[in-house]
């Protein structure tokens, strides 16, 4: 659905994004990480033409977007900046309804598109629909950024640093929320971040940056299991195998067993997050929810730490 060939952008003498090879399926996410300055925002910017490539081409749907119409080619790509950027002045509902009613939409469709939106991104119409944006707490108006992006279903969505302001102690789960629903869309989604922990709830795959070039371009499991050098190890961190951990579930390595007398917890917990009730609690076992008994062991998560489950070959292209 997205496709970079050599895509270059030098600003002077500066290279911004040096001859970037990358593709990102439809249905997809990728995120775009990296230090700050090496070249991912640029790279997002390309994909909707507002930074021009000056060597290389960028390809949406197998389409040069040099060769599109700039307004029409960005009412057909949802958008969530930095900070959100609502329009302060409009209500939530006119905010949501910007690109649909920019589409020319009865009044009656925009309307209905807005609760439909709204509802979706976890946000009661009744509720919010007449609200401004300086009474919604951050995770509220990020909501709203999502569902303006989504109003008018585009194929395409384009997030840059989009949970940056919002509130450490809710971002987490926000992150998990909006990831599970842009799966259920099968939207294809570049995100730029820098956060590591966020790339991996998020991306299908995740693209390394550094100083304009792409490193690697892996799935989360393989750019944790086998990066591609020192910069990217340093990068992802000294902790890689316990972020392993949260790629899966205790569900997936749980076992037939009966303890009662253990700390229970749901199927769809993150292995990263029942070591830290197993530490917790000083239990080495625990069970799980549901009508078959079944029982995640300390042993099963030390064997998921040390296992190369990624397959080889993820490179740099």
């Amino acid at each position: 659905m997205i496709r970079f060939e050599g895509a270059g952008k030098r600003y002077g003498a500066a290279v911004a994004v040096d001859r970037l090879d990358l593709d990102v399926p439809e249905g997809e996410t990728c995120a775009l990480i990296g230090p700050s300055g090496c070249g991912k925002s640029t790279s997002l910017r390309m994909v909707n033409r507002l930074v021009a490539p000056d060597e290389g081409r960028v390809l949406l749907g197998g389409r040069d977007v040099a060769e599109s119409d700039p307004v029409r080619l960005r009412r057909g790509i949802g958008y969530v900046l930095q900070g959100v950027g609502l329009f302060p002045h409009r209500s939530v509902a006119g905010n949501v309804a910007t690109v649909p009613a920019l589409l020319g939409w009865s009044r009656a469709r925009v309307s209905e598109r807005v609760d439909a939106m709204l509802a979706l991104v976890g946000l009661d119409p009744a509720t919010y629909r007449a609200r401004r944006p300086d009474a919604l707490s951050g995770g509220e108006r990020q909501r709203v950024g999502v569902a303006r992006a989504l109003a008018a279903d585009p194929p395409v969505l384009l997030m840059d640093e989009p949970f940056g302001a919002v509130d450490p102690l809710a971002r987490g789960a926000l992150q998990r929320e909006i990831g599970a629903l842009l799966r259920s869309l099968r939207k294809t989604v570049l995100i730029v971040t820098h956060d590591i922990d966020e790339a991996l709830i998020l991306a299908d795959r995740i693209a390394v940056m550094r100083g304009g070039r792409l490193v690697q371009a892996a799935t989360p499991e393989a750019l944790l299991a086998r990066p591609a050098d020192a910069f990217v190890a340093e990068f992802v961190g000294r902790e890689r195998a316990l972020r392993r951990l949260s790629l899966a579930s205790a569900g997936d390595l749980a076992e037939p067993g009966e303890a009662p007398e253990v700390p229970e917890i749901a199927p769809d917990t993150d292995l990263r997050a029942a070591l830290s009730r197993m530490l917790e609690t000083g239990a080495t076992r625990l069970r799980l929810a549901g009508p078959e008994p079944r029982v995640l062991t300390l042993e099963a998560l030390r064997g998921a730490v040390n296992e190369e489950r990624a397959a080889p070959g993820d490179g740099p292209s």
